[in-house]
């Protein structure tokens, strides 16, 4: 079977991995144009382009698939199916149409719930208590295709997008391993999507890491969460922007933004409803920090005020 495969971030390579490590026949390699990184900005290669000269695969990284030439090179591979994992870039009927089995989506959710850009921070954000990959056979739609295997994995109160982020690229690469065997053996089926349950999952943005402490402790605490490790949950005290990388909802009260109490154990700061204890924090251009070596060189006291 040969195997086109477009992905970009580390959720893609897991998934390139789990194809090689099952001895899968890669016939090409699509990612993202190198960006500039870094603090010299120098271009990078994603880490698919990175997997993929390991291996000795070709990569080719067009800026559109839209363009004729672009087609043409794919289509001259003659494959059997295109995988696609957080690849970045809009791929037209025109291509989806280019394989003979078509093209397989790894998504990062229980779909129809959170189509979109970001599932994995939107459904911690939510409350979700679970969460899985879905593979799909992709249409033009956003996230919209025929359903080809689905898997729940349940969210712990622990996780992070980052540590929720590493077992769904597992799962999905597994996945993704299972429904290539079956399509080989012709046992893969797909089912539409239910048109209860649908969610969006928007792009996240910058300007949602400010903290809100109107809003209660158990929100606050899985924006938190959700935001890490980006862009990171922001509290502004007088004028620094402090980052807040795990706190935990507490029953204290109080007026919204103030310090309640502030020690080893962590930082209370009174909410909407109930109260904060903020656990690991970080200064602007320091690292992330426990409460206890935080307040070492950023001391808070009782009735601070956050704003």
């Amino acid at each position: 079977m040969k195997i086109i495969f477009a992905g970009t971030p580390e959720f893609a390579a897991a998934a390139l991995q789990a194809l090689l490590d099952a001895g899968m026949e890669v016939v090409q390699v699509l990612t993202q144009p190198d960006r500039p990184a870094g603090r010299g900005m120098q271009l990078q290669p994603s880490a698919v382009k990175q997997l993929a000269l390991q291996h000795a695969l070709p990569v080719f990284q067009p800026k559109t698939l839209r363009d004729d030439t672009a087609q043409a090179q794919l289509r001259a591979l003659q494959a059997d199916v295109m995988v696609v994992a957080a690849y970045g870039l809009i791929l037209p009927q025109a291509v989806l149409d280019i394989p003979r089995d078509g093209c397989i989506n790894i998504h990062a959710s229980l779909l129809p719930r959170w189509r979109g850009a970001a599932p994995i921070h939107r459904a911690i954000e939510a409350g979700d208590r679970a969460t899985g990959i879905t593979l799909m056979q992709m249409d033009a739609g956003l996230d919209t295709g025929a359903m080809l295997l689905t898997q729940t994995l349940p969210i712990s109160t622990a996780d992070t997008t980052a540590t929720l982020h590493d077992k769904l690229a597992q799962l999905g690469g597994q996945m993704l391993v299972q429904a290539l065997q079956q399509l080989q053996t012709g046992t893969l089926h797909a089912t539409p999507q239910p048109e209860a349950g649908v969610t969006y999952a928007h792009k996240i943005l910058k300007t949602e890491a400010k903290l809100d402490w109107q809003q209660s402790a158990e929100i606050l605490a899985r924006r938190i969460r959700a935001f890490d490790p980006f862009p990171g949950a922001v509290a502004s005290y007088q004028d620094t922007s402090i980052k807040i990388w795990q706190a935990s909802a507490v029953a204290h009260s109080g007026v919204p933004g103030t310090v309640l109490s502030a020690s080893a154990d962590g930082i209370v700061v009174a909410c909407g409803s109930h109260a904060l204890t903020l656990q690991v924090l970080q200064r602007p251009g320091g690292k992330r920090l426990n409460a206890a070596d935080f307040l070492q060189g950023f001391p808070l006291r009782e009735g601070d005020l956050f704003q």
